[in-house]
């Protein structure tokens, strides 16, 4: 009898009961703006950003409306203008580039490994190129940090890192968006906590944290952050920097509070959720795991393997086929883009260059989220229909 999976790849866990609690209160004060308090009162976004900052050992956080403002902040607070050249993973999602395209600066790409992270090779021969290196760690893969920072410090470009996907992930004991200038995370629905949009910008740098927070919308109102520099560090800065509002809301941050609060038992979910997938996943002729350094600690929210060197028809008939019992499997080797699944070479406002070490390597590249609804059982399902499909296909092939 052929086995199907019959789960959702895009159901969510429900908020937890105290985050709906909170959105209850908030909801029936109506104080919803961040700034809108009562005399002693302390906002809930004010009171997430501490416990952020805290969670990831930051002097300064700010909350915001995506990760994708996010990084188009820390990149006007770093001074990034028009015409400007930023280095940039060729393997990454839209808004990455597209916080780039939104200062007015040119993306240069930089290629992938077969580790799925950034080609420190071919980043070395590219970082006089530019001041600002937006370092994705796409699909939660992270790079050898320590060897990045030596190379960007001597070269004097510093390092925003996108930890869209690496939330609670960390390299060699640095928390991931740690060790570069400014780290930015996403609290979209698809990330690690969840508020249907939402973001956050750390850093220890006093003036890119008061110029963020200018830049985000808080007008006169910056001594109601509590993560958040002396107010003297807004001398002049109050002055010069413009209002491109992107404030987080009380809302959205009564929400994710209980979830920063269990966040630790979540990533151990998902931990166990991407080893069970891993395990079942080993050892099928033609698909290539991707090993994870004894340096990363991950946060398992999806999965990527790679049919290296297979043809695009191959791809294509093991995605179709996975679908039709249920598993849904994302590809980053189409020609078109589709759903997320862009690549370097749809991103014709970029003027992109031909990378084809990192094309052979995109044209591989299979991807599945893995939501927390899914149970151990159901991974274990999911890895025998993957293989079966995998196996057949490539069988045909030889």
């Amino acid at each position: 009898m052929t086995e199907n999976f019959t789960g959702s790849f895009t159901q969510q866990e429900s908020i937890p009961e105290a985050g709906i609690e909170a959105a209850l209160a908030v909801l029936r004060h109506g104080r919803l703006h961040r700034y809108n308090t009562n005399a002693g009162e302390l906002s809930e976004t004010a009171l997430l950003e501490q416990e952020f900052a805290a969670y990831v050992g930051s002097k300064y956080c700010l909350a915001v409306a995506s990760g994708g403002y996010a990084m188009a902040t820390a990149l006007r607070a770093l001074g990034v203008g028009h015409g400007d050249k930023v280095l940039s993973n060729a393997f990454t999602l839209a808004p990455v580039p597209g916080a780039i395209a939104a200062v007015g600066a040119q993306p240069i790409f930089v290629g992938v490994t077969e580790a799925l992270t950034i080609d420190l090779d071919d980043l070395e021969s590219k970082l006089d190129q530019a001041d600002v290196l937006l370092l994705s760690h796409m699909r939660g893969h992270i790079c050898d940090m320590d060897r990045l920072m030596t190379m960007c410090d001597a070269a004097n470009v510093k390092v925003v890192e996108d930890c869209a996907h690496t939330m609670g992930a960390s390299w060699n004991g640095v928390p991931s968006g740690r060790a570069g200038t400014i780290g930015c995370y996403s609290c979209q629905t698809y990330k690690h906590v969840n508020s249907g949009e939402g973001g956050f910008l750390v850093t220890d740098d006093p003036i890119l944290a008061a110029k963020s927070i200018m830049l985000s919308g808080s007008y006169m109102l910056f001594e109601r952050h509590l993560a958040a520099p002396d107010s003297d560090v807004f001398k002049d800065i109050k002055y010069e920097t413009p209002n491109i509002s992107g404030r987080m809301d009380n809302l959205r941050a009564a929400i994710l509070r209980p979830q920063i609060a269990d966040f630790a038992m979540q990533c151990q979910r998902w931990n166990d959720r991407y080893y069970a997938l891993e395990t079942g996943l080993r050892d099928v002729a033609g698909l290539k795991i991707i090993e994870r350094p004894e340096e990363e600690v991950i946060v398992g929210s999806s999965i990527q393997f790679l049919l290296l060197d297979w043809s695009e028809e191959a791809v294509v008939e093991v995605v179709a086929r996975c679908k039709s019992r249920g598993v849904e499997l994302k590809w980053f080797g189409a020609a078109e883009p589709a759903a997320f699944t862009s690549r370097y070479d749809s991103w014709h406002y970029a003027n992109p260059v031909n990378m084809p070490k990192s094309d052979r390597i995109l044209q591989g590249i299979v991807d599945m989220r893995v939501p927390l609804t899914f149970s151990i059982e159901d991974c274990k399902l999911i890895t025998r229909i993957i293989r079966a499909e995998v196996s057949a296909v490539y069988q045909a092939q030889i």
